[in-house]
């Protein structure tokens, strides 16, 4: 969703001493403010949701400079496989000032705060539901085109009188315990203003859910559906996993630009058993490329070495000048080589223990034999201005859908040839199920 946001220009007014944001959100980009919700006037006279430059969730209201709300979480959000469902909800007129704001994570209240938070003081009109052209509401970003939120969103409830509960949103698994999203929560909306909605429901579609005719309006860009859902956890390179390379637009753009220095990144989900594919498009090969995979126990070994994928132990990988490596021994060269452009598939079988490439959908070489009973990473590598675009099973190649879909027999994920063996599937927490 970076550089992308939705918005109502001139909302009408609401109750400004209560109400609730629901939001379900998976993180791509870390380490910088990233607003999620703002009714923003300017820098002094604002509220708003957002994760902060050191990857906490601070919520706040600002009137003419002074501070009505100010809370940060101690915890720190840096997970950019799972979603997190976050809610918060205020009533000033609670006759306990802690309660006036509370902040729920995943289902479980947030106690831990940074410093001395600052709570509403008893009945107080908050920076919330005013309206007007002058606090537009604005989903995705700052009120003044700045401060993007980098990653997905789904399920955005924005209700206005009402402090709610987390348990309207969503409940416990009774099998595994988990936090769990509800897709039809029953919300009775009280009043007529424009800050009782429900968007992102639909994938792409702004049109507001909750039957109250208060749809948004996408400010700039274009939102793509995403198969990635809280129900349905996709794969993704993790931005974690190597400190010198950058990852963003849902942690399938990966860029190398330590000249002269191999660099890696890993998926951030494994597997040890089943049948997966996945695809990366080249768009750019500045100094060499490898993709492949590695054990998980090696991943870190292999991280910020100047190893290339293929030079670790146990590592394969398919290098962009046409050779295939394992464990740092050219197994064969000679074979199609990667430019711009290219689509590189990586058929991983781990019932038969082989790992199987192509070039824009052509085998390359010949499988290569896996250990058994080990967990492997989709893992990718490089220096000197080298991108990859991966496609997890999302149906896109960075911000670009496939041009055809390819046959995919699970009906898990999207990818522009067919999976590879018929019988395999997209990594995500389905397809591990499969």
């Amino acid at each position: 969703m970076a550089q992308t946001y939705l918005t109502n220009t001139n909302p009408t007014a609401g109750n400004r001493t209560k109400g609730t944001i629901s939001v379900w959100v998976k993180r791509s980009g870390l380490s910088s403010n990233q607003h999620i919700y703002t009714e923003f006037n300017d820098g002094n006279n604002f509220g708003a949701l957002r994760f902060n430059s050191n990857d906490s969730l601070g919520f706040f209201s600002y009137n003419s400079g002074s501070a009505q709300i100010d809370i940060n979480t101690n915890r720190r959000f840096r997970d950019t496989n799972g979603w997190y469902h976050i809610v918060v909800a205020w009533d000033t007129t609670d006759g306990t000032s802690t309660d006036r704001v509370k902040i729920y994570i995943n289902g479980v209240r947030e106690t831990s705060f940074s410093g001395s938070p600052t709570y509403p003081s008893s009945s107080q009109n908050l920076m919330f539901s005013q309206g007007s052209t002058y606090y537009p509401i604005v989903i995705g970003r700052r009120g003044d085109n700045a401060e993007y939120f980098d990653g997905s969103m789904s399920h955005f409830h924005r209700v206005d009188n009402q402090q709610l509960a987390q348990t309207v949103f969503g409940e416990t698994d009774s099998t595994t315990g988990e936090w769990k999203i509800k897709t039809s929560p029953s919300i009775t909306y009280t009043g007529s203003s424009d800050f009782n909605f429900f968007v992102l429901k639909d994938g792409n579609s702004v049109t507001d859910q909750s039957g109250q005719g208060n749809n948004l309006t996408v400010g700039y860009g274009t939102l793509s559906k995403t198969e990635d859902c809280p129900s349905n956890i996709f794969c993704t390179a993790n931005p974690l996993s190597s400190g010198n390379s950058e990852a963003f637009n849902g942690n399938t753009n990966i860029f190398f630009d330590d000249t002269g220095q191999w660099r890696a990144m890993y998926s951030t989900l494994g597997a040890s058993s089943g049948k997966y594919y996945m695809e990366a498009k080249v768009d750019a090969v500045g100094g060499e490329a490898s993709i492949g995979v590695i054990p998980a126990d090696r991943a870190s070994l292999n991280q910020d070495t100047g190893d290339y994928l293929g030079k670790e132990t146990d590592s394969i990988g398919y290098l962009n000048n046409g050779r295939i490596f394992k464990s740092n021994s050219q197994l064969e060269t000679g074979l199609a080589s990667m430019s711009s452009g290219t689509i590189v598939g990586i058929s991983l079988n781990l019932d038969a223990n082989t790992v199987q490439f192509y070039n824009n959908d052509s085998a390359v070489g010949s499988a290569v034999s896996l250990n058994a009973d080990t967990t492997y990473l989709f893992g990718f590598s490089g220096y000197s201005d080298t991108r990859f675009y991966a496609n997890f099973g999302n149906g896109y190649f960075h911000t670009t859908a496939v041009s055809s879909a390819g046959t995919n027999a699970s009906g898990n994920g999207i990818f522009e040839y067919d999976v590879k063996p018929s019988d395999a599937t997209a990594l995500s927490t389905k397809g591990l199920n499969l």
